[in-house]
């Protein structure tokens, strides 16, 4: 399906479901704003201002500042400054932010269906994964979402997932046994890929692992490149996998009930400014994670191996397990979606 239609159809979706609520209407003069008049809203989210994500919320904020002539201000919160890993997704449900965009493996807190997003090579490339989650299979997932009262607004990239250790080269499924891994919280999924493998993982926050690898808490983590090289950790680590064995994308999420409050204009000025961002955003995590791998290369502080087809197979014959898993505890529609993508791509 085509990128920019299944986002319009998306939007679609989202505004037949929210104007049949009804919501407050109110004149405004959109040329004088008194301070106190100013829709704020507050945008939490846990990496820094030069990623796909961090750079994304800044030019959302900045676009619907100049379309709203300052009507509504969009504050931006980079790096945990507000809310941890673990505690936004409680701070939205409060009224406490108004907008986040956790990875959507921490969506697993709210929905165990969440976890089909973690599996191992479900997704060959950022087309196979955007296929999915602009389709049928999206969809289920976001009406989860909706019961709890949250609403998806957009699917923002950062890209697939590597492996660094402080170790040894992760080459083969052995390598990884005595060895210990960060992952993010809430997904039990992402533990069991590295118990499969002989390994263990600690969840913990994003804002915290740094501090986990100097110590020498845990011996290594999973990230994209944009996160290895924006939060440093290809300073700590020695050895980096280049895998690709998961995608890291994140959900962008507002409260309902907020949203059903905003008047109808605002809402469309939100909604299309999103969808142009979210397209911005894809092309500029791609950018991202290419230029700063290169960056990681030229400093030679780390030892890279690039997994090889006859290497991929193996790690991907290894993790079969956890579909067969997953399968017996999620709705099977959505294993079935994956595994029917996975055929039309391998």
């Amino acid at each position: 399906m085509d990128k920019t239609l299944s986002i319009i159809l998306r939007l679609c979706i989202v505004l037949i479901l929210l104007t049949s609520t009804g919501c407050r209407t109110r004149i405004v003069d959109r040329q004088q704003v008194a301070k106190d008049e100013r829709i704020v809203i507050r945008f939490s989210h846990v990496v820094a201002e030069n990623t796909p994500k961090g750079l994304a919320a800044k030019k959302f904020a900045e676009l619907v500042r100049e379309r709203t002539n300052g009507y509504v201000e969009v504050q931006v919160f980079p790096e945990s400054t507000l809310y941890k890993d673990g505690e936004e997704l409680k701070a939205l449900r409060n009224g406490e932010v108004q907008i986040l965009a956790p990875a959507t493996s921490k969506l697993s807190e709210l929905s165990p269906e969440w976890q089909v997003l973690d599996l191992p090579y479900a997704f060959q490339n950022s087309s196979s994964f955007h296929a999915f989650i602009d389709g049928p299979a999206g969809l289920l997932l976001f009406e989860k979402l909706q019961s709890y009262g949250f609403l998806a607004l957009a699917v923002w990239d950062n890209g697939f997932k590597q492996i660094t250790n402080n170790k040894r080269p992760l080459i083969y499924p052995k390598d990884f046994r005595g060895l210990s891994f960060r992952v993010m919280p809430s997904s039990r999924l992402l533990i069991d890929q590295f118990n499969v493998f002989g390994g263990s993982a600690k969840p913990m926050p994003f804002s915290d692992v740094y501090r986990a690898l100097k110590d020498g808490e845990v011996d290594g983590q999973e990230n994209s490149i944009s996160n290895i090289y924006t939060k440093e950790f290809s300073s700590l680590q020695r050895y980096l996998t280049l895998s690709n064995h998961g995608y890291l994308a994140y959900i962008v999420i507002t409260n309902a009930q907020f949203w059903n409050s905003l008047p109808d204009w605002i809402k469309n000025v939100l909604q299309e400014t999103m969808a142009e961002v979210e397209l911005w955003e894809r092309e500029k995590a791609k950018e991202l994670n290419e230029e700063q791998l290169r960056i990681i290369r030229q400093q030679g502080r780390v030892e890279i191996h690039t997994l090889s087809e006859g290497e991929r197979q193996i790690w991907e014959s290894a993790f079969e397990p956890l579909y067969s898993k997953l399968e017996k505890e999620v709705n099977p529609e959505l294993i079935k979606y994956l595994r029917q993508l996975k055929e039309k791509t391998d």
